[in-house]
C-alpha cells in the first residue's frame, strides 16, 4: 500500500507528483515537480495536508480577492499563501527551505481530490501507529 505515488498531469503536460509514506505520525506526504529541474520538493505531514486542502478550496472561492496566510507548525511547518503577482499560484513555503514550492491553479482540483483520499490513509496510519504504541 505504501509508498503511494500519484501525478497530476494538465493539459500541457506539467506534472505535478504527491507521494505517501508511512511515518510514526501517520503519513509523510511529499510534493514535487518530476517536468522541472532543480525544481523544490516539499514535505507535509497529516495536520499539513489537511490544511493544504481546506486551503486549496478556500483559495478557488476566494478569486480574484486576496487570501489570508494559513501556517502550521511542527516538523513540517509551513506557510500557505495565494499570490496573485504576475500569475495566481498557490504558495507552499516549508519552514528552513530555500525555495518556495508554487501550485498553479490548473491543478488545484484534482489535487483537493487526492488529498481528500490522502488524508483518509494519514488518519489510519495515525490510528494504527498509536494501537501499536500501547
Amino acid at each position: 500500500m505504501f509508498p503511494r505515488i500519484r501525478e497530476i498531469i494538465d493539459a500541457g503536460g506539467a506534472r505535478l507528483r504527491v507521494s505517501v509514506e508511512a511515518h510514526p505520525s501517520g503519513a509523510l506526504v511529499l510534493f514535487d515537480r518530476p517536468d522541472r529541474a532543480h525544481y523544490p520538493q516539499a514535505m507535509l505531514d497529516g495536520y499539513g495536508t489537511e490544511v493544504l486542502c481546506g486551503y486549496i478550496m478556500a483559495a478557488r472561492l476566494a478569486l480574484p480577492n486576496p487570501l489570508p496566510d494559513e501556517t502550521v507548525d511542527g516538523a513540517f511547518g509551513a506557510r500557505f499563501s495565494l499570490t496573485q503577482t504576475r500569475t495566481v499560484s498557490l504558495v507552499l513555503t516549508q519552514t528552513g527551505a530555500q525555495a518556495a514550492f508554487e501550485i498553479p491553479p490548473q491543478f488545484w482540483d484534482r489535487l483537493y481530490a487526492e488529498l481528500s483520499v490522502v488524508i483518509a490513509h494519514s488518519r489510519e496510519l495515525g490510528r494504527r501507529s498509536a494501537r501499536r504504541l500501547h
